[in-house]
Order: C-alpha cells, then structure tokens, then sequence
C-alpha cells in the first residue's frame, strides 16, 4: 500500500487531503502539534503529533523512509504567539528538501495564487521564498496554488465570508470591485491525490481555480443568498481607512494568540484581489475545478450554517463584555475598596475577613478578565468566572443572604453572565 504524510493533516486543506488520500488507497499520516484537534478532526488516523518547525532533517528522514508522497499542508495567514512564518513555509520546506534526497517520493506543496517575491504581504513572500527552495532543491515536487478556499467547513477566511454574509439586516460594502475567484475543497484534495499518484508531471506549478471571477461583494451576495437569508435592508460603505483600524486591531489580537482573518495580511490580499490561471493544471492533465455556482450547489445551507453564520461575530463580542465586565468589576473595587469592605462589615463580617475577600475577589477578577482576551487561556478563563460566579453565589447566602431580595437583583444578575461565560467556553472550538 502507497503511503502517504500530511504536514498540517488537521486544518482545513490538510484534513481534506487526508481523507481524500486514504479514499484513494493511501495508508496516511497526520503531522501537527495539537493532539486534541488532530483527534478531533480524525480520530481514526495515524497522528505523529510534533510541533512541525521543530522537526530536525534526521526526524524527517525517519518520518518519510517509506513514504510515497509528503503533503505540505501546513501554513500559517502572519506572525502572531502561535506562528513563525520563516518558520512554517521556509525553513520546514528547506528540511524537507533535505530529508527527501535519495529516498523515491514526491513532496507536494500546497502554496497559495499570487506568490511572488515582491508580493504585498510577507504571507505571500515567504510562500514564494519556500517554493523556490522547493523548486531548486528537490528531485520530484508539485507545488499547486489555490485561490479562495470553499469548504463545507468554516475555517479562517471562508468563515468570514460565511460570517459576514449572514449579518441580520445589514450587508456592509466591503473592497466591492475586488475579483474574487474561488476553488472547491475537493477539487484542491482530488488535485492532491492526482499530484501523489503521480498523474501529473514533476515540476509543475499550477494555480487551481474555476474558470471565471466575481467582484468580492458579488461573492458574498451569492453566499447570503445560498445560506438562504434575506437581502439585506442596509447596505453602507466601509471605508478602506475603517478596514485599515480593524486590522491593526486583529494584529494585536494576533499576539495574544488569536488567528482573525481579518488581520492586515488577510485584508491586504484580499485588497489585491484573490485570482489564479487554471492553463498550467489542465495543460497537465488536471480535472477542471468546478465554477462558484457548482460549489455552492455541492455544499448543504443548512440550519447549522445559518446559526454558526449568526454567532460568527456574537463570540468576539460576548468575550468582549466579559473581559470588560470582570476587569470593570475588579478595578472598581481596587478604586474605592472600603466601599466592598464596608457592604460586609455592614452584614457583621469580620474585618480580617472582609479585607482579604474584596481584595482577593478584585485581583481575580481583574486576572480573569484579562485571561479570556489570551487566547491559550479563554476557555480556562471563562470556566474559572463560572466556578468564581458559583463561589460569589454560595458565600452571599453565608454572609449576606439579604443582597438575594434586593430589590435591584444583585446577585439574581450574577446567572446571565455564568450563561455568557458557559457559552464562550463551549464555542471556543478552533477546528
């Protein structure tokens, strides 16, 4: 049986790939850093599970001894606390050209349309700086070049896409004259398959695309239209200046671990407009990638891809509140103590008892809100104001059970936001 590994097997294109090699008679291997999401994503398959930029020449060559065809799947949109772009598309392919001399595969590379040296974003730059060493160093390689990834699954930008078109009421006008084209998912994975069947021929390098293009608003009318939702009432003008302030705003999110695509390398390629030229994988033999209308026709608009369409930006926005609640909460606290102090002395709770309660409860709020804003830490951090919320709770009824029939509600309002939180905790699903 051929085998077959996959770099980056539980993203979005890795994880096509994988599914479509092993239908193909593939004895296949994942390789990524996360066990949960590789798991998660298939958790019948074999997982070498390694953080991938670390993997030394003599690793790869014991990972790829017997392998037919490695699968470069792995990438990252720009540097952030997760990411090295030198890293990911440069130095791996750089090792793995290394790895791969003398041993009989093919190393298929999945770059990206409109790769280039002097390209705008050093996304595209380092694509460019790792095919070349790709092209240059190995002895069998297909380096293929999607355009707009449409998938059953919403990842990264088609999750924006999906996101954006489903605003209730509103569709902003975003770049409108932009041409879009895009590329099903299994039309890339079948190309995977026919490049590590060796159907088509070493050396080459092909944009996969359908056959026409469409304005970037055009795209999104079509998806609005596909999940099935109304026109939209409102349709203002973003202006480029706005969209500029917001992917500065997903950068520095970007440190704190957060992979938005709307940061300025997603905005800006989008900016330069998203095509490709299908004439070198049809001149090879390749199947023709189906056009927008086939893509969508193919995908089910189902109530979960309306819902995930709605909640798209509610998430941001309800890890927003709660940051800001419980840092408000803390901070006020820590700005008139005596204030929380004198609400439990008042209730006959010992000094000794009160001070260290308003303080400790300040600074843990104040951590807590700080933690969801960091991505490794959200989830935990939004279980940690639940449990602090239940805890809160229980010591009111111990030592001040008459905040309960206040007539304001106090700690009746303290449910809503354990609600709030348990939803974050239980959307915070990257793959």
């Amino acid at each position: 049986m051929r085998k077959a590994v996959v770099l980056g097997g539980y993203g979005l294109i890795g994880a096509a790939c994988m599914r479509a090699l092993a239908s193909a008679g593939f004895a296949v291997t994942g390789v990524g850093r996360s066990r949960r999401a590789a798991l998660t994503s298939n958790p019948d398959a074999a997982w070498v599970i390694r953080d991938i930029p670390s993997i030394e020449v003599a690793e790869w060559r014991e990972l790829l001894a017997d392998a037919d065809v490695v699968v470069n799947a792995a990438g990252a949109l720009q540097d952030g606390a997760r990411d090295d772009l030198e890293a990911i598309h440069v130095t791996t392919v750089s090792r793995l050209v290394e790895a791969a001399r003398g041993l009989a595969l093919r190393i298929v590379q999945i770059s990206a349309a409109g790769v280039s040296p002097r390209a705008s974003t050093e996304f595209f730059r380092s694509k460019a700086r790792g095919d070349a060493i790709l092209a240059g160093g190995a002895q069998n390689w297909v380096i293929l070049r999607p355009v707009l990834v449409l998938s059953p699954e919403a990842y990264g930008g088609t999750a924006l896409l999906r996101g954006m078109a489903g605003l209730p009421l509103v569709l902003p006008r975003v770049l409108p004259e932009i041409q879009v084209q895009t590329v099903h998912i299994d039309d890339l994975a079948e190309a995977v398959v026919a490049a590590g069947k060796r159907d088509v021929p070493s050396g080459l390098v092909a944009d996969l695309t359908e056959p026409g293009m469409q304005s970037f608003a055009t795209l999104v009318d079509r998806v609005r239209h596909w999940q099935g939702f109304p026109p939209p009432r409102f349709r203002p003008a973003l202006p480029d200046a706005v969209l500029r302030v917001i992917g500065r705003g997903a950068d520095v999110l970007g440190h704190l671990g957060w992979r938005s695509p709307l940061r300025t390398t997603a905005l800006q390629a989008l900016s330069d407009g998203i095509q490709g030229d299908p004439a070198a994988w049809q001149k090879a033999g390749g199947k023709p990638c189906r056009p927008l209308s086939a893509i969508l026709e193919s995908l089910p608009a189902t109530r979960q891809e309306r819902l995930f369409a709605r909640f798209y930006f509610l998430l941001p926005l309800a890890i927003a509140v709660l940051a800001l609640f419980w840092c408000a909460s803390g901070g006020i606290t820590l700005i008139n103590p005596d204030r929380a102090m004198n609400v439990l002395e008042g209730r006959d709770v010992p000094r000794w008892i009160a001070l260290p309660t308003a303080f400790g409860g300040a600074l843990a709020d104040i951590l807590l809100g700080l933690g969801i804003c960091w991505r490794p830490l959200a989830r935990l951090a939004a279980l940690g104001m639940i449990g602090l919320s239940a805890i809160y709770l229980a010591g009111s009824l111990v030592m001040a059970p008459d905040l309960w029939m206040d007539p304001l509600g106090p700690m009746a309002k303290v449910f809503p936001g354990m609600a709030l939180a348990a939803m974050v905790a239980l959307l915070l699903e990257e793959r």
